[in-house]
């Protein structure tokens, strides 16, 4: 279990990559700014970038299964972001978690700070962010951490 640096959630998405950042003395994910997913190219140095500001010592991606547990196409393909991610930054731990749920769960947090007016429309790209803070917390939940 990682009890030292910063926790970095990871939302995958085809078009936009929510994130988190956590550290274990503050123990509470804030959502970061979403990246836009335009392939590989872009990409990879607008998460080095964000590798480079945040140092996370683990980095944690949502991996989206099946009811059952089982495999999705976009499970797979998580799969193979997350190792491209761990060849961008070997010294950081990878960590695959479930996230089934999590996308339903942020787009209620957002209706919720909606209907009490603290959020907008524009803000909706944020959601993929509030899914990373969800996957991280979730993830520090079942590390022991929260």
């Amino acid at each position: 279990m990682p009890d030292s640096g910063n926790w970095l959630g990871l939302d995958y998405g085809e078009r936009v990559l929510g994130l988190a950042v956590a550290h274990p003395l503050t123990g509470s994910p804030r959502p970061l700014p979403p990246l836009a997913n335009r392939g590989r190219e872009s990409l990879a140095p607008a998460l080095s970038e964000v590798f480079s500001e945040w140092r996370p010592a683990t980095i944690v991606i949502g991996l989206p299964l099946n009811a059952d547990g089982t495999d999705t196409p976009m499970s797979r393909r998580v799969r193979k972001v997350a190792r491209w991610i761990g060849e961008l930054t070997p010294e950081t731990r990878i960590d695959l978690h479930d996230e089934r749920l999590t996308s339903e769960s942020a787009a209620r947090r957002f209706a919720e700070r909606r209907k009490a007016g603290r959020a907008r429309r524009r803000d909706a790209a944020d959601m993929d962010s509030i899914a990373a803070v969800l996957i991280l917390e979730s993830w520090m939940s079942e590390q022991g951490h929260g």
